[in-house]
């Protein structure tokens, strides 16, 4: 029976005590977010926060001469300013969604005088009309379950977040403690992740970099241009006699994260209603508003809100605010991007890294 040579054994210890040191770590990990699961969205939440109010914080920190107290304020104003006008205009989106919800359903059930007038004039705009006519009758059935469908998604979506549940109450706190603690010790966070990862300091700022780009942009290309397109959609929507401006306002501010066609695929609907409706001045109105208006606004505005922030492709923007907010509810408009962003920076890392046995098959 052989020996084995005491450097061998050293270091295949070494190498188990590394290896069971990892799988720790990973244990011990995933078992720490699955506990604070509840709470993945409230934090992610207070880190956006924190980084947009950051340069405030910083201020009022130099006021008065304390990180605890500049953060107290900082919270204060976020809570002042942000987060009770957003849950009160929420309210009244999650009322305006609730009845055109109810407004949509009855009509399409209704099928009266009136509605088949309006389908008839519907089907004289239609070119290949006598093709479909046949199914008119199952097309307004659908119609209206897609209208009850997707109202009440968004009454209970909206309305879960402006009923004061215990779990609301909750999240709320977490994230402003969560403010405060990432307002006051951001910076030391920050240093302590980069640290614990294996890269250079190159390839951290790299990823430090695309993170602060994809989230500045996102913040101000998709809230800030949602914002002005969706007010002034909402205003014109409540001129032309359309129940529920605060809601379509909403729903085009949402998709203006589509660039160019977002906010059209609401208003252009609405100008057909309105025409077959017979209110045509409102419909011209309305039309050449939101066409000459609502849609420069994305024009004039994202490339020099954006500029060269991020240099994703308009599809990756959609397909992640789309995936981020299936997975994050509202917040993912801003997560879904920046894990995009992140995603394609690793993959760069990637093909530098292993650049060499890429290249063996060329």
């Amino acid at each position: 029976m052989t020996q084995t040579d005491p450097e061998t054994i050293r270091l295949q210890t070494e190498r188990f005590r590394r290896r069971f040191i990892l799988a720790l770590v990973i244990a011990v990990s995933v078992l720490f977010l699955l506990m604070v699961r509840p709470f993945i969205v409230a934090l992610m939440v207070a880190a956006l926060l924190a980084g947009l109010v950051y340069p405030i914080y910083d201020r009022l920190r130099l006021w008065v001469k304390s990180a605890p107290g500049g953060a107290t304020l900082t919270v204060l104003l976020v809570l002042t300013l942000i987060v009770l006008p957003l849950l009160g205009f929420l309210g009244l989106v999650a009322a305006e969604a609730l009845k055109v919800s109810e407004l949509a359903r009855a009509w399409f059930a209704s099928q009266n005088y009136e509605t088949a007038v309006l389908m008839q004039k519907f089907w004289d705009w239609v070119p290949f009309a006598d093709t479909i006519r046949p199914y008119s009758d199952q097309f307004i059935s659908k119609l209206g379950e897609l209208a009850s469908a997707a109202g009440g998604f968004m009454v209970q979506n909206v309305s879960r977040a402006t009923q004061f549940t215990v779990q609301f109450i909750l999240n709320l706190f977490v994230m402003l403690y969560a403010l405060f603690f990432f307002l006051v010790g951001g910076r030391q966070i920050m240093a302590r992740l980069l640290y614990l990862m294996p890269l250079s300091d190159a390839e951290e700022s790299r990823l430090v970099a695309k993170g602060m780009s994809v989230t500045r942009a996102t913040l101000k290309g998709t809230f800030i241009i949602g914002i002005i397109q969706g007010g002034l959609a909402g205003i014109a929507f409540a001129i032309a006699g359309i129940k529920g401006a605060a809601f379509w306002g909403t729903i085009m501010g949402v998709l203006s994260i589509i660039p160019g066609v977002g906010a059209a695929l609401v208003w252009i609907p609405a100008v057909i209603w309105l025409l077959i409706s017979g209110h045509t001045g409102a419909a011209i109105g309305l039309g050449a508003w939101c066409a000459i208006v609502v849609g420069t606004v994305d024009n004039l505005l994202r490339p020099r809100l954006v500029g060269s922030d991020t240099k994703m492709s308009d599809l990756t923007i959609l397909v992640s605010t789309l995936g981020g907010l299936a997975m994050f509810g509202a917040v993912g408009i801003v997560i879904g991007p920046l894990i995009a962003g992140l995603a394609s920076t690793v993959w760069d890392i990637y093909g530098v890294e292993f650049a060499a046995i890429l290249r063996q098959d060329e």
